[in-house]
């Protein structure tokens, strides 16, 4: 079984673009050096909120990237942007995968 973790963030200055900058060239390759790390995108919400979607191979993965974004966010968000909510899951559909996901 994969996992996503979905984090809703609030953008408290400046604009969505120039936060996905920072997570495109900060936090993406966080995740990308991650073990068990498979995809992430992210997706503006509104003008003030985005949500942040990663694919993980196992959920303690999952669960250390959220350790690593916070940590990330932290020394990187500079108040620009800041952590609402987090969710950690098991992926029961997944369109890309290859093989059918099994479910207990």
């Amino acid at each position: 079984m994969r996992y996503t973790r979905i984090a809703l963030y609030d953008i408290t200055s400046g604009t969505y673009e120039e936060a996905v900058s920072q997570a495109k060239t900060g936090l993406v390759p966080v995740f990308q050096s991650s073990p068990g790390f498979l995809s992430m995108g992210v997706a503006k919400i509104d003008k003030a909120a985005f949500v942040s979607l990663s694919k993980w191979e196992t959920r303690a993965q999952a669960d250390t990237a959220t350790t690593k974004a916070a940590d990330w966010v932290k020394a990187n968000g500079h108040g620009h942007f800041t952590l609402r909510e987090n969710y950690v899951g098991d992926l029961t559909i997944d369109s890309n995968r290859q093989e059918p996901l099994v479910t207990a």
